[in-house]
């Protein structure tokens, strides 16, 4: 993989700007990243480093090196109280040991805990031991993946394709839910692309990061969500015009159900036989599968019903409510006046009530009226300000910019 220029820093877009002419000509190759843990230590000191096993214990491994009683429970004291360290993990956690010579006492501990921190321990003059955290700023490389349904495809089955992530497949497809319907809106053809982060450490990647930017051809027209931290230091989702992204409701509750029965106003009931509305939409599931709230809000209804068997109703601002049927249980701790957030499980997936098999039928109540979930323009929970859309509108021209690169070269990738 090769590295582009750094075109991502929003407090250094004039400079980008003027950089993005340098990589359609130059294109640096891929950096091997090195870092040695303890950094500081003169090339005449001697290091060991031991990976900590099952059965290693602080004080077993710090006797070991030649520490009395009273030295191991001075540094435990010190980690516990400064780093918050009062145990290591097997296979996981490696610890060094610095001394002047290979004869000498050990003058210095560093603990790793995780590729991102380190944690020194020193013994000064007097023989106090003193402990440091140190942060580790991960190597961070911006990734462009791209795909396309075809025949018979899902979303997943696309994206997996594609390379990317299942982690990061799974937080697209909780983005794009507040727009799009998977069951109707996915059909051959379609392309999507995500712009991702992901984290290395001594040029191996260790996990990966946020989301940048998501696009999608849908049925209902070219979805785009870009990441933006505004003035007062708030994350969110924006279209391409600086509008809120992310909807106060989803479309879909349930993530990768298939809809079974769609919103109607005469629909032959499967269990009552005669026509009558159909005033949400059914999402097939298996029992027990957690239903989340479909936006944050607070419980004002929760029961039984012969029609809806177990169900519960939130409210969510003075236009919107939404139902949730034919549960098996009630999520604990939720209750009639109980606030809930966005994604918080409610309930599970059952087929209480009049119904002829496990599934969430679903509503969506604007002022009163039942309205279908899979068409209503649901609102934004918030747009950008003045000031704010201003700098987002530079930041996503140079971040368009640096996507139509990778685009073409996606073997490339932009350093943090």
């Amino acid at each position: 993989m090769k590295k582009a220029k750094n075109i991502m820093n929003i407090n250094n877009i004039a400079r980008t700007i003027v950089a993005l002419a340098i990589i359609l000509v130059v294109v640096a190759v891929a950096l091997v990243f090195s870092r040695h843990v303890g950094g500081g230590a003169s090339d005449d000191e001697y290091r060991s480093i031991v990976v900590v096993a099952s059965g290693d214990t602080l004080s077993k491994l710090l006797t070991e090196q030649g520490l009395s009683n009273a030295q191991v429970l001075d540094i435990a004291k010190v980690l516990k109280a400064e780093a918050d360290i009062t145990s290591l993990r097997a296979d996981s956690d490696k610890i060094e040991f610095v001394r002047s010579d290979e004869g000498a006492p050990v003058s210095k501990i560093v603990i790793v805990p995780s590729p991102w921190r380190q944690i020194e321990v020193t013994c000064n003059a007097d023989g106090q031991w003193q402990c440091e955290t140190i942060d580790i700023k991960p190597d961070t490389r911006v990734i462009y993946r791209e795909g396309e349904i075809l025949d018979g495809d899902s979303f997943y089955l696309a994206g997996a394709r594609a390379g990317i992530p299942d982690g990061i497949l799974a937080e697209v497809y909780d983005l794009l839910a507040f727009e799009m319907d998977f069951e109707r809106d996915v059909r051959a053809g379609q392309k999507f692309s995500v712009v991702y982060e992901e984290n290395f450490a001594n040029g191996e990647k260790v996990d990966n990061g946020r989301i940048l930017a998501v696009q999608f051809e849908a049925l209902r027209g070219n979805v785009k969500m870009y990441r933006f931290k505004t003035s007062d230091g708030k994350t969110g989702y924006y279209d391409e015009n600086g509008n809120g992204a992310i909807k106060s409701l989803k479309r879909t509750p349930i993530n990768n159900a298939r809809v079974t029965s769609s919103f109607s106003t005469s629909r032959k009931h499967p269990v009552l036989g005669y026509t009558r509305a159909h005033k949400g939409v059914d999402f097939r599931a298996s029992t027990g599968t957690p239903i989340p709230a479909a936006g944050a809000g607070r419980v004002v209804a929760r029961g039984y019903n012969n029609g809806h068997g177990n169900y519960i109703k939130i409210r969510h601002n003075a236009s919107y409510e939404t139902l949730y049927a034919h549960m098996s249980r009630f999520a604990k701790g939720v209750v009639v006046g109980t606030t809930v957030k966005q994604g918080q499980t409610i309930g599970y997936v059952g087929s209480t009530g009049l119904s002829t098999g496990p599934h969430l039928h679903y509503e969506i109540i604007k002022d009163g009226k039942h309205v279908n979930p899979m068409t209503v323009k649901l609102p934004a929970i918030s747009n950008l300000a003045k000031k704010d859309k201003e700098r987002f509108l530079e930041y996503r021209k140079v971040l368009d910019e640096g996507v139509g690169h990778l685009s073409k070269h996606p073997e490339w990738f932009i350093q943090l």
